[in-house]
């Protein structure tokens, strides 16, 4: 009978299904199993032994045997190994909390030297300012100096036999002065404003001084009423008799 093509692919095929039997067999016998597993270990690193010295080979063979004969302790190593990558990990998100955190207190550092660069130039300022007004003092507008401009003042008796001149030096709202004829003029107060001197001449009258009357000033110098009041009047609070 002729070889036939199909006689030839039968042949292949019982060929391969014995192949996947003797397979089948070596999976199912645990020593066959482990014989395997360290020809597929040993297989690996091989591909590597052509960068491995001769001392090196040999103690990965030695690895490599004790792996396929223990798998508990390729497990134990395979977990050891993923747990200390899992350290490794959360160190390394430690370390760029930590970095990140250093790079924020950089930043408030370098604020905080700026506002101290600030105040260091506002208080040189401030000194260089302090020392002007020391050397060259400025006189306010509404300064207690009542030796310029207007000034009213309550007369509070005239006495020609009475000298009071010894309590003026200590008592700057306590004066007087003494008229051509020898009469001593007394006066209490110091006002710019005519109307606080009204108001202060009517307390002295209803206290018993009966004479008290308002006596006007211009640059220390004693004038009449009429040439500082004018205006006065016109400005008078509301409510002031």
């Amino acid at each position: 009978m002729p070889w036939s093509r199909y006689d030839g692919i039968g042949l292949m095929i019982r060929y391969i299904l014995k192949i996947f039997r003797t397979f089948i067999l070596i999976l199912t016998n645990s020593r066959m199993k482990n014989i395997l597993i360290l020809l597929f270990c040993v297989a690996l690193s091989t591909a590597g032994f052509a960068q491995l010295s001769k001392s090196e080979k040999k103690e990965w063979k030695k690895k490599a045997k004790e792996f396929s004969k223990s798998p508990e302790a390729l497990k134990q190593l395979t977990e050891e190994k993923q747990a200390a990558e899992t350290q490794v990990s959360t160190l390394n998100a430690k370390v760029t909390q930590l970095q990140s955190n250093i790079s924020d207190k950089d930043a408030k550092n370098a604020e905080l030297e700026d506002q101290l660069t600030q105040l260091r130039s506002q208080l040189t300022t401030t000194k260089a300012e302090l020392a002007t007004l020391k050397e060259n003092p400025v006189t306010p507008a509404n300064s207690m100096d009542y030796s310029k401009g207007v000034v009213f003042k309550v007369q509070i008796g005239a006495f020609k036999n009475k000298d009071l001149s010894k309590y003026f030096e200590n008592n700057p709202n306590f004066g007087g002065e003494k008229s051509q004829d020898g009469v001593n003029a007394y006066t209490i107060g110091l006002f710019r404003d005519y109307w606080e001197a009204d108001t202060f001449k009517k307390y002295m009258r209803e206290m018993g001084v009966k004479d008290a009357w308002i006596v006007p000033f211009k640059d220390g110098q004693r004038v009449d009423i009429k040439d500082v009041l004018e205006g006065v009047v016109n400005e008078k609070p509301a409510g002031t008799n």
